[in-house]
């Protein structure tokens, strides 16, 4: 069995233990389970320290992560979320409360941020004081497994070369408790780990910081690179003799 075919045993088993217990739509694709709850672990996310201290979020636009986003923009904080696939020159929408026409639960919806946030390339991106992303499985370890097409990795590689994100930036997921594994989980070489998994019961810090330099390009097909112009305008500026 792959590294890719474990990772797959894994979300499967995930998805079928959630929908079995009822605390996601059966039927509902199987991506990043919008789990039942979800905005009790963000309000259970919002009474840490670091969450009260944090000024610039970056979040992903999935509904799990819905309940961040209003609250991120509710207490007066700057958002950034990735433009779908980062099919776009500048992959960022950046949400900042204090210019929104729209309520914090209007504007955090992933149809309205993407007409009323401005698009920004990654040097354009304030500091990042915490990442809040969404998982289909967690161990308490960080590992994770998204749903399997690996943005949450470029996102995080190009803030990191981009140095929008550094040592004492936290990142975080949201999920269910059942989406939290007591087993290791399948890593591959440009997968990172969590700093804190939120549930709605629960607060877990976890203890093996693990973060890539940057962009792993050996781990990238050139059809993906191609198909994110951020990802190709970097490969380009490497490969561009002097």
């Amino acid at each position: 069995m792959t590294i890719e075919q474990e990772k797959q045993r894994f979300r499967e088993l995930v998805w079928d233990i959630l929908e079995r217990e009822g605390v996601t739509r059966e039927g509902a694709p199987r991506h990043i389970p919008a789990f039942s709850g979800a905005e009790t672990a963000a309000e259970r996310l919002a009474g840490l320290d670091e969450w009260k201290s944090a000024e610039v979020i970056k979040t992903v636009p999935d509904t799990a992560q819905l309940p961040v986003r209003v609250r991120a923009l509710a207490e007066g904080k700057m958002v950034y979320m990735a433009v779908p696939r980062l099919n776009a020159p500048k992959p960022f929408y950046f949400l900042d409360p204090a210019t929104l026409n729209e309520s914090p639960e209007r504007a955090a919806q992933k149809e309205i941020a993407s007409a009323i946030g401005r698009n920004v390339e990654v040097d354009e991106i304030r500091p990042v004081d915490m990442v809040v992303i969404g998982s289909v499985a967690v161990n308490r370890s960080g590992a994770r497994l998204g749903k399997g097409a690996g943005y949450s990795d470029i996102e995080l590689a190009l803030l990191q070369e981009g140095g929008r994100i550094g040592p004492d930036t936290v990142i975080a997921t949201t999920v269910h408790r059942l989406q939290v594994l007591d087993e290791p989980l399948p890593e591959s070489e440009h997968d990172f780990r969590v700093d804190l998994i939120v549930t709605p019961e629960d607060a877990i810090w976890c203890d093996e910081r693990r973060r890539p330099a940057g962009i792993i390009w050996d781990s990238l097909p050139q059809g993906k690179i191609a198909a994110i112009p951020a990802l190709a305008a970097r490969q380009s500026a490497v490969t561009r003799p002097d």
